[in-house]
């Protein structure tokens, strides 16, 4: 019983230890967007944008590969620069906003990797989830924000395959390139 008790003691005194290791980041929407760039016709490259991405990362300072990442992308702010092609997107022939309002990213594993990280995950589009892994760069060195907490920065990229997600499914190829890349560019602030 005394062994039971000791244990118990020392399992609560390490436990705000082993939460020391581990500290959590929220995305600056002012400062992170995830851009896209796609074939049209296949001869063009189209460009766009999701604005509004919010991500968590909950970091471990000990052993960064136990890291998790948490992210949400508001898929109704689409940006092409072209109001009907947004429009076009937008629509149950593509994105279906009135359905599909967002995308989310859940990790499931981060690993070294090369000069920077690979985080593995699970990415939800138009109702449809995938296994994706993103090539990292980052965490930069940490600066001060205006906000007077520490900032630091991560770029990532990936490609997807639209019709993977059945995005524009009735859209040939030919017109709209199948391969998306994806640009993800995250200023994340300590809380």
């Amino acid at each position: 019983m005394k062994l039971l008790k000791l244990v118990s003691v020392a399992l609560a005194l390490a436990a705000p230890i082993a939460m020391a290791q581990t500290s959590t980041w929220k995305s600056d929407p002012a400062h992170s967007e995830v851009d896209f760039t796609i074939k049209h016709l296949g001869i063009s490259n189209v460009h766009g944008r999701f604005g509004h991405v919010d991500a968590t990362i909950v970091y471990d300072e000990k052993d960064i590969t136990k890291s998790t990442v948490n992210a949400t992308i508001d898929v109704t702010g689409v940006e092409t620069g072209e109001s009907a092609r947004n429009n076009h997107l937008k629509s149950d022939s593509f994105f279906d906003v009135a359905k599909y309002n967002s995308a989310t990213f859940v990790s499931t594993g981060v690993t070294k990797g090369g000069a920077g990280l690979q985080i593995a995950g699970n990415l939800t589009l138009h109702g449809v989830t995938k296994p994706v892994v993103l090539d990292v760069e980052g965490p930069s060195a940490p600066i001060a924000g205006m906000d007077k907490k520490p900032h630091v920065g991560f770029s990532a990229s990936t490609t997807l395959h639209r019709l993977d997600f059945s995005v524009g499914g009735g859209i040939p190829t030919s017109v709209v390139g199948d391969e998306v890349k994806l640009t993800i560019e995250l200023d994340a602030a300590k809380q």
